[in-house]
């Protein structure tokens, strides 16, 4: 399953690399890229409840998930 979240508070570099070190560490993750320029975690997950723990680490940082984009 393929999502793109729109995380807003991302303001630099370092910003992006704490929720590439939250993500790559949870388990069912299955690929993910994230850029400072578009503030987009596209991610692709074994099932929904990994995205949800996804989303419940990227609030733990200070983070707010605004859209969820289901991709086909």
């Amino acid at each position: 399953m393929k999502y793109e979240l729109t995380i807003d508070g991302i303001k630099c570099v370092g910003c992006i690399n704490r929720i590439k070190n939250v993500v790559e560490n949870i388990k069912g993750v299955i690929s993910y890229d994230i850029t400072l320029d578009t503030k987009v975690l596209t991610i692709t997950v074994k099932k929904e409840s990994v995205l949800d723990e996804v989303i419940k680490k990227i609030t733990d940082l200070g983070f707010e998930v605004k859209d969820k984009i289901v991709c086909k």
